[in-house]
């Protein structure tokens, strides 16, 4: 594979293209009312995106901003539907074939195949190899502060003009970063961009590869801006964490916030949902606080006759996939019990538990 990416960006904009990137952005959402007016004039649509792109005229619409609050309280912001299609023609044609390649193979957010079960996964993996071979050893857990909102998007750049020497495509990836704000205005990126999660995952990159290649880590995993290193004494988690912390600094522009800390293994480590040990695998403590106060909100509701029970039933289900990976059979016993909504007799609950029951069989194979 060609180191930098060449003299592609003609050849992938195509009508094509950007119909099938209208096809995945319409993905579990083709009735909301801004893709059926996109759609209803589809093929003018997709033309005058092709024709401003290719004149050099195309610029991004405005954002609608709402608040999330759960894992945490963040600010999302929305482009209009036109753009979120420019978005998934630029990550699919560009980002994904030619940059996902040079990441490396322990980073595991918003690729294709990997995601916070195989990151859990991989980090229990690698903490059952250290104890097998070192004995005791130390985690150091680290996390960027307020990462998104500190993305330099100077350095950014910067760093995406080394793999991509096709000037017209490094035109619009200008566009795409800057996105429309003033020259002096560098720090942040959207959260909400299907473009952000690939930036982020380019900026860090840097470090992966610093930790990879200068600092010779072999045990360790990036989700996001959360990311942990297995090493074999304090002493090396101290020394580590500083020249971490430096680098950071010095190259990124970003700080490792005040949760970023260094202790021995027996204490396991928090990491995408789960408190993970060599030996097992449970929830976290407020991942399953929430889960029980949800259902005692869905009884109350159901009682009142106010539940929306489809909606009820996808989280609970959303909930089973994500427990699954973890010991917690019990848990999720109390839980469907508890839910008076789910079952209208008892061969529907046993149905549910046999279920569960196969499910947890297939995971142990």
């Amino acid at each position: 594979m060609s180191k930098k990416v060449k003299h592609c960006f003609d050849e992938k904009l195509t009508f094509e293209n950007l119909l099938s990137a209208h096809m995945r952005s319409r993905k579990n959402k083709p009735y909301r009312n801004e893709v059926i007016q996109f759609e209803i004039n589809l093929e003018n649509n997709l033309t005058n995106l092709l024709n401003q792109i290719r004149n050099r005229t195309y610029h991004l619409g405005n954002y609608f901003e709402f608040t999330i609050y759960e894992p945490k309280e963040r600010i999302i912001k929305a482009l209009p539907y036109r753009d979120r299609v420019v978005h998934q023609w630029y990550v699919e044609e560009f980002i994904k074939p030619y940059l996902v390649p040079k990441f490396i193979s322990t980073s595991y957010a918003c690729l294709t195949n990997r995601g916070t079960h195989k990151a859990a996964q991989k980090i229990q993996e690698y903490m059952r190899i250290m104890q097998r071979n070192k004995g005791d050893f130390w985690i150091l857990k680290c996390d960027i502060e307020k990462f998104f909102y500190r993305i330099d998007t100077s350095i950014l750049y910067k760093i995406l003009t080394n793999y991509i020497e096709d000037p017209d495509l490094l035109a619009f990836t200008k566009l795409l970063i800057m996105d429309g704000r003033e020259v002096n205005d560098t720090i942040g990126i959207p959260i909400g961009n299907y473009t952000s999660q690939f930036f982020a995952n380019i900026y860090l990159n840097e470090l992966d590869q610093f930790i990879k290649r200068n600092l010779q880590v072999k045990y360790y995993v990036r989700y996001m801006d959360d990311f942990i290193l297995l090493l074999e004494n304090k002493k090396q988690c101290i020394e580590l964490k500083d020249i971490i912390s430096q680098f950071l600094w010095k190259n990124l522009h970003l700080r490792l916030n005040q949760k970023s800390r260094y202790y021995p293994c027996k204490m396991g480590v928090n990491f995408c949902g789960y408190r993970i040990f060599t030996t097992h695998r449970l929830l976290r403590t407020s991942n399953k606080s929430k889960i029980k106060k949800k259902v005692k909100k869905w009884n109350e509701q159901y009682e009142n006759n106010q539940l929306n029970v489809e909606k009820a039933l996808a989280s609970i289900h959303s909930w089973l996939g994500h427990s699954m990976h973890a010991n917690s059979y019990h848990l999720q016993q109390k839980i469907l019990n508890k839910c008076h909504f789910l079952y209208t007799n008892a061969t529907d609950l046993q149905i549910e538990k046999n279920i569960i029951e196969d499910m947890q069989k297939k995971k142990v194979e």
